[in-house]
Formats: C-alpha cells, sequence, structure tokens
C-alpha cells in the first residue's frame, strides 16, 4: 500500500472507525487496524468522505461580475449583461477566469464536475477553447465535463444550432437547454434531444426558470424522455417553479419525473438570489425542495451554478456551504434530511452524472476529503471545512484546521 489513511469515519458509517488502504490510485482495503509500511494519515476520528461532486456550475462567465450591472438583480438583466460582455471573451481570458473557479473548487473538495457552457454566434467556440484548456490543465485534481448548451435561444438564433454541433463534436460530452429564452420552448427541447441521440450523450437542462406556474417545460420533457428511453440521462436544473406549485400537484409532478427518471438539481444560491424581485415585500425564497422530490424516487443533486457574475454575485464553490444554505431555505432540520443534503452533493450527484467508480469502495479510483466533523450530518450543520483532498490517491489540498492560541492557564479554565 502507499497509503493508510486511520481512523477515519464513512458517511454510511459514521459511529466506527476504520482505515482506508491506498494502493496505485485506488481503494484496496478498509478495515480496521490495517497495518505496513505505507505513509500514514491519522485523521483522528474525522469524516472521510468521497469527493465532492459539481453537478452544474458555469466556469466560462465566472469572475466577470467588475465587467457587469446588476441594477434590479432579476434573471433578465442577468442574461443581456453577460450576453453583452461575453462578445468580448477571448480562449484567454475564459481559461484564466475558469481556472480561478476551477481551483476554489479543488481548494473545497470537488473532484468531478460538470460544467454548462454557453454557445452561440456572438461567443462562438471561444468559451470552449478555454474550457477544454482547463479540463486538461487540472486533470490531476478534477475531471471536467462540458455540456454545451444556447443560452439566449436556440431556434430563433440561427447559428446556434450549428456551434452546438461544433462542440458536441470537438469536446463537449453532454447537451442542454435554456427553452425559456426561446421563441419555440418545445422546440428547443426536441432539437436537443435529438442531438443527445445522434451523439449518444446525457442531457442536462435549465427549465422552468420563473414563477408563473400555468405551464411546466418539465412535463414535455419527461414525455420525450420516456418516449425516447432517456429516463437516467435526463437532469433538469433551476425548476424555481416548483416552489411555486400547490402541494398536490407538485407530488404528482414528482411521481411522473421519477417514472420518467428525470433528475432535479437544485441551485440554492442562484434561486434564492433571483426569485422574489417581482416583490417589494414578504419575498418568496423560489428554490425547489428537493426532499420531497427524493421522497418520490426523483435523484436529485444541490449545485452552485454561478459565482462573481450577475447570475449569483458571491460564491466561494464550496459545496458544504450549498448543501447547508439548502438545509436553513427548505426548513430541514430532522438528521436524515440532513444526511441526504450531503448526499446530494456527493454520492446523488456522481449518480446524476452517471460516473463508475465513485465512492469509498475497494476498486475504485481513491478521490476523497478529509472533512472537520464527525458525521454527514454534522458536516452540513456546522459548515465544515475540508482538510485534505486526495485525487487518484495524490494529495490534492492540505488546510490545517483553525488553532485557538490560549492564554497561560485560560484552556484549563475555560473546560
Amino acid at each position: 500500500m502507499d497509503l493508510i489513511v486511520a481512523n477515519a469515519r464513512l458517511p454510511d458509517e459514521p459511529e466506527r472507525l476504520v482505515d482506508i488502504g491506498i494502493a496505485e490510485g485506488r481503494f484496496v482495503a478498509i478495515a480496521a487496524g490495517l497495518s505496513g509500511d505505507a505513509e500514514r494519515l491519522d485523521v483522528q476520528g474525522r469524516l472521510v468522505a468521497p469527493g465532492f461532486v459539481e453537478t452544474h456550475i458555469h466556469l466560462d462567465k465566472s469572475c466577470i461580475l467588475e465587467r457587469c450591472q446588476s441594477a434590479r438583480g432579476d434573471l433578465t438583466e442577468a442574461i443581456a449583461e453577460v450576453a453583452r460582455v461575453k462578445r468580448d471573451f477571448t480562449a484567454e481570458d475564459v481559461f484564466a477566469r475558469a481556472s480561478r473557479t476551477v481551483e476554489k473548487c479543488i481548494a473545497q473538495g470537488t473532484t468531478q464536475m460538470r460544467t454548462h457552457l454557453e454557445v452561440d454566434p456572438g461567443i462562438g467556440l471561444r468559451s470552449l477553447e478555454g474550457v477544454l484548456a482547463v479540463r486538461d490543465a487540472y486533470r490531476w485534481a478534477i475531471d471536467i465535463e462540458i455540456c454545451v448548451f444556447p443560452q439566449e435561444g436556440l431556434l430563433n438564433n440561427p447559428g446556434t444550432d450549428e456551434l452546438m454541433v461544433a462542440a458536441l463534436k470537438g469536446g463537449a460530452t453532454c447537451v442542454g437547454a435554456a427553452p425559456y429564452t426561446d421563441s419555440d420552448p418545445h422546440g428547443q427541447i426536441d432539437r436537443v434531444f435529438e442531438m443527445a441521440r445522434e451523439f449518444d450523450v446525457d442531457i442536462d437542462m435549465h427549465l422552468d426558470f420563473g414563477t408563473d406556474t400555468a405551464w411546466l417545460d418539465l412535463e414535455h420533457v419527461c414525455d420525450c424522455a420516456t418516449r425516447f428511453g432517456w429516463g437516467g440521462r435526463t437532469a433538469i436544473g433551476h425548476v424555481t417553479k416548483l416552489a411555486y406549485v400547490e402541494p398536490a400537484r407538485r407530488a404528482e409532478i414528482a411521481r411522473r419525473m421519477g417514472d420518467a427518471g428525470v433528475a432535479l438539481t437544485v441551485l440554492p444560491s442562484t434561486d434564492l438570489f433571483l426569485m422574489g424581485r417581482d416583490r417589494d415585500h414578504a419575498k418568496t425564497r423560489g428554490v425547489a425542495e428537493a426532499h420531497e422530490f427524493l421522497r418520490h424516487g426523483v435523484n436529485c443533486s444541490l449545485s452552485t451554478n454561478n459565482v462573481l457574475n450577475p447570475f449569483t454575485p458571491f460564491g466561494d464553490c464550496s459545496l458544504v456551504r450549498m448543501a447547508n444554505l439548502n438545509a436553513n431555505i427548505c426548513h430541514v432540520g430532522s438528521a436524515h434530511d440532513m444526511g441526504e443534503c450531503f448526499h446530494m452533493v456527493t454520492s446523488r450527484s456522481a449518480r446524476l452524472l452517471n460516473l463508475d467508480g465513485y465512492g469509498i469502495a475497494v476498486g475504485n479510483p481513491a478521490d476523497f476529503v478529509v472533512l472537520d466533523a464527525a458525521s454527514p450530518q454534522a458536516a452540513v450543520a456546522e459548515l465544515a471545512p475540508v482538510l485534505d483532498g486526495f485525487k487518484r490517491g495524490r494529495r490534492t489540498l492540505t488546510r490545517k484546521p483553525a488553532e485557538l492560541h490560549f492564554p497561560d492557564g485560560a484552556r484549563h479554565a475555560a473546560r
């Protein structure tokens, strides 16, 4: 063995301590009392979890806040502002900003990522070029999948279709959508399903971003996923309209999504920031309650979405923070549901991305983090920092625990 992680607590059994053996970048043993000449990392009863999985982030337009205005703070303004400034993006500019964001993600323990990336006649494939370079440059710490989508519309934006096809031929391995910006929302959805079948890739759509529940595009997505056998390969993100649907109808929608195999990604920070702008008091939260959908068999994830741009003018790329924020917004208090918040940034996110070999199990790649907590629930509730991160058995980050410097005698008095 190359490394033994000693005295670890695992997410599914935090009550007992185990040692984890790693060799040639993979987990080779999980048991109490492992011995050998390998390097030994004693985590002293802390939580060791598989690396965090970011299912929905926008590297290409991160870190542009200083270039944009954010007067109203709503979705329409955010789309317009990014459309205005991205025409000046270069591949080098995208690489620099995306690298800054990826390094934050790595420092917060993220080892897998799906980034959504815009193509249209205004930006062309310049963002793709920049993000492909980031993907290759940071492969030592994180695996990045690219989902290409038309933020400003597809059928109403000539030339975008050809660019999406070119991106799928040139490195993108997932296709997305934003039908709420299209002149023909269902037409865009249909075309994206055509692309997915042509290239045999998964689908991940921005969907039902708003408050008007008179119509929901997700119903058409469920129909398409069922018709084309794309269950388990189709995800929808945001879906803020679900927060405004009455409980009985919401349960019916959840059952339909579960039957169709359509997964849900909730983006707490962005959805909370953008929703409720139509009111001057008693503002709504606009965040879909993922836990309710979990209970109806829908796989769900929590993710970051945007960082330092008009869609979300803040962000440190911590998925533990997203789990904690979601728990606060959705009134999560039980130990079970708090644990699900953790799973929605780890194992459930991995399932949404259809990752093979994810998790702390013998034979899997040794992608893992050490958190300064004793359980998944404590990690979420206390915003536990990531102290160590590993990718394929190689250390990628180290963070020292906070140390209090008591004056002489004060430590004993405090106890």
